[in-house]
């Protein structure tokens, strides 16, 4: 009866530590200063900040996200996206981490308006770097949040591929977010390191996220970096939509720069940052 109930004793303590272990972000701190939250697109790791993060880490503490399934980071369980927005809220609280501003990537920038919406008194600014509210209703006709669901053909097929395969739709998919030729290998590797059912399942999260309305909720300045490649016009009355009910916010336009400006225009990229900060 000691032993049994030792055994139970030590698979409880087990189960405890292996669900602290499963973390739905790894986070790397530097600098000292006021807080800024950086948030990665999807698939990419914190080391895209690397040429900002030099810079703004002499003024500021820089805590640098890589979220689960992507890079060294173990996935973790569905929904992905939501569980990763409450635990950078948990992160927040249990760090005491006051007046911080969000600078997000793509699906960074969508999940630091959604935290914004989520909590209006939590944040002090958000920096969006080419990034929608609903990134859903450019992809599909006749968008409906309700309409999407895991199981479907496109995240069937993509789940399925082998590595060859799912090589080359990642080199095609790069092609068309960056002009810097010399950075497309990195971003490549990322998306092919990326846990498979994350990458899959984490980007339907994304899709069914709609969050047009709910930018009425958020009460702090938004400063948006927007790139303009392949048609400015298009990419001005996209933004001009879609940020609509955001009434404080600040909308910059990258010339000569497709989705990853920080690689395209590096100093405009971090002359804006700066600026923005202020």
């Amino acid at each position: 009866m000691k032993c049994r109930s030792i055994f139970f004793s030590f698979l409880f303590i087990l189960c405890c530590f292996q669900g602290q272990a499963q973390s739905a972000f790894n986070v790397k701190v530097v600098g000292k200063g006021s807080p800024i939250l950086l948030f990665p697109g999807f698939a990419c790791t914190g080391d895209l900040w690397q040429g900002v993060t030099g810079e703004l880490s002499k003024h500021y503490e820089c805590h640098i996200f890589t979220f689960a399934g992507f890079g060294d980071v173990p996935p973790i369980g569905k929904p992905w996206l939501p569980n990763i927005k409450d635990s950078v809220i948990k992160y927040v609280n249990n760090h005491k981490i006051q007046g911080a501003t969000i600078i997000g990537h793509s699906l960074g920038g969508t999940l630091g308006l959604w935290l914004a919406a989520t909590e209006p008194a939590m944040f002090k600014k958000i920096i969006v770097v080419d990034a929608l509210p609903c990134t859903g209703v450019l992809m599909m006709p006749g968008y409906k949040s309700e309409n999407i669901g895991y199981d479907n053909p496109y995240s069937k097929k993509i789940r399925e591929m082998d590595s060859t395969a799912f090589l080359e739709m990642a080199k095609q998919q790069t092609a068309y977010i960056m002009l810097n030729k010399d950075k497309k290998s990195q971003v490549v590797e990322w998306i092919m390191k990326a846990d498979r059912s994350t990458y899959v399942d984490g980007y339907v999260d994304l899709l069914k996220l709609d969050l047009r309305a709910d930018l009425t909720k958020i009460k702090i300045p938004v400063v948006i970096l927007a790139a303009t490649y392949p048609n400015k016009a298009a990419i001005e009355k996209n933004y001009n939509e879609q940020y609509a009910n955001l009434n404080e916010k600040t909308i910059y336009y990258a010339d000569n720069a497709a989705h990853f400006i920080m690689y395209d225009q590096p100093e405009w990229f971090l002359s804006k940052i700066t600026e923005s900060l202020r």
